[in-house]
């Protein structure tokens, strides 16, 4: 597949100290892409050097195969990006909001703002006044903005923030669609971790500025969390650990836990019984990006 977006090596230094540490990944075509980490570790940092508006201390950006140290212009006519929050008047509508964009730049043609109006849902409310929006209707209007010159990658950050879970939902639909039925390339950062497991394809997890994981989404959560009453916890603890390599927990003085994969849970629970391990029921859950993250972390707050 085609890199849209890649970072090489990619360090900020401020002051003389490290914010942003050897960072790299690659963005493919047609990819949701998520970038993960708490509030503080580097993520609107990262975002404000891809598009420009701080220039790396190392490394290297390019989008669309174009270095943006060596032609900035070029590279980011492939850019449409939403970085913190949205722009917009107020007090005008949010055609208006368009149409001052739109004359800006004079290659785009007055047909673009119907498609983007259409493309993110906002036919009917369009002639109402920006002010009269809700804050999902908003972050509508600005993705509008960023898809006016029809760009190959589509920036977010934090899209989600203020939302109400109806807007989150909104938001979450809006982005599946511009990826499934435009072919649209989008590059999502977050500290919610549930909306980066349901909206992307990969994931690179920032913390203290630095990739500390980079995967796709179905290969971090493959695992599950599995929960088995037994009758003996310790024994079984330790088939756990010594036949498969397993580090469990002690829940209660019956209950334990772990997480494996369903092809490996068939051959333990035919190991305990067995080891004449009596087994009262067995629970799965499918582990999530949160419980990747504690892993990662060491238990460090997610923000």
């Amino acid at each position: 597949m085609e890199t849209v977006l890649s970072l090489k090596n990619v360090s900020k230094n401020i002051k003389g100290r490290p914010i942003i540490k050897n960072i790299s990944f690659e963005v493919k075509r047609g990819q949701i892409y998520g970038f993960l980490g708490p509030n503080g570790a580097g993520k609107t940092m990262t975002l404000r050097m891809i598009v420009g508006l701080i220039r790396p201390s190392s490394g290297s950006i390019e989008i669309c195969g174009v270095n943006t140290r060596k032609d900035f212009v070029r590279a980011m006519s492939n850019v449409g990006c939403i970085i913190e929050n949205p722009e917009l008047y107020e007090y005008l509508t949010g055609r208006d909001n368009l149409e001052l964009l739109r004359k800006m730049e004079p290659d785009i043609p007055q047909s673009r703002i119907e498609d983007v109006v259409e493309l993110v849902g906002l036919t009917l409310r369009i002639n109402d006044k920006v002010g009269t929006y809700s804050l999902g209707m908003k972050q509508r209007l600005g993705i509008a903005q960023a898809l006016m010159k029809g760009p190959e990658l589509l920036i977010l950050d934090e899209p989600t923030n203020g939302l109400d879970p109806a807007g989150i939902k909104e938001f979450r639909s809006l982005v599946k669609s511009l990826s499934k039925d435009q072919g649209m390339t989008i590059f999502v950062s977050s500290h919610l971790l549930s909306e980066i497991q349901m909206i992307c394809d990969e994931v690179a997890i920032i913390l203290h500025g630095k990739i500390i994981k980079t995967s796709k989404v179905i290969d971090l959560t493959i695992d599950q969390k599995i929960t088995w009453q037994v009758t003996n916890v310790q024994k079984a603890m330790k088939l756990l650990l010594d036949d498969f390599g397993i580090e469990a927990v002690k829940e209660t003085e019956e209950t334990l836990s772990a997480f494996t994969d369903d092809f490996r849970l068939t051959a333990i629970n035919s190991a305990m019984m067995s080891s004449d391990i009596g087994l009262k029921y067995v629970f799965k859950k499918q582990k999530s990006l949160e419980d990747l993250f504690m892993e990662l972390t060491g238990g460090e707050t997610i923000g």
